[in-house]
């Protein structure tokens, strides 16, 4: 089944109106930010086709960007740098991530939905946790969606500063190629140093 806006109208009906969904993009690649997206849609005036952002192709994900940000009540993004990830860890900071996604959300929400198992401290509002959202909750998988289009776009930018990675190409994954190129010219500025491949230095070979 496709994601559904079940929960979220239970959450309207008793009198939770604005309703956000929340996820990432780029928890596991070895290089760029890890981006979150919070939105909140409009119940009467839902984007069709949405699923969660693995499950579709690019030219698709492009398409139900477009029609999210024309249709949703409120859409946020947030960020946390390869610095801050390599400092705080990836896990505090996509919890980081998210709560800038909410906090730039133009319309304050009453309830938020988060992707996984755990709720980041210090949301905008009163939150849970929703295991598998991004495939059955409609808010969080919009949310998938803009964060993933969001981070794509990111990335095929850094590879014009950083042509030898690949960027365009794997979007910072663990590709045979970025592989690769990280023992060939070891890490960049935006890679994660805190990430065993990115500590290579150029020749070395991996254990």
């Amino acid at each position: 089944m496709p994601p559904h806006y079940d929960r979220e109208c239970l959450l309207i009906r008793n009198g939770l109106l604005h309703v956000a969904g929340i996820d990432e993009a780029g928890r596991g690649p070895l290089a760029g930010p890890v981006t979150a997206a919070a939105v909140i849609l409009d119940p009467e005036n839902l984007p069709e086709g949405v699923d969660d952002s693995k499950a579709l192709p690019a030219s698709r994900r492009e398409e139900l960007f477009a029609d999210i940000l024309a249709r949703a009540v409120a859409v946020g993004v947030g960020f946390a740098s390869v610095a801050e990830i390599d400092r705080i860890n990836i896990r505090q900071a996509t919890f980081a991530a998210m709560r800038r996604a909410a906090a730039a959300l133009a319309v304050r929400p009453h309830h938020i939905l988060v992707d996984g198992k755990d709720v980041p401290t210090r949301l905008a509002a009163r939150a849970e946790a929703i295991i598998k959202g991004d495939a059955t909750c409609l808010s969080i998988a919009a949310a998938s969606i803009v964060a993933k289009v969001v981070r794509d776009r990111l990335m095929v930018r850094l590879d014009a500063h950083h042509p030898a990675y690949g960027f365009a190409r794997h979007k910072g994954y663990a590709t045979r190629i970025h592989s690769a190129a990280l023992l060939s010219h070891g890490a960049s500025p935006v890679h994660r140093k805190s990430f065993a491949p990115c500590r290579f230095e150029p020749g070395d070979e991996p254990d």
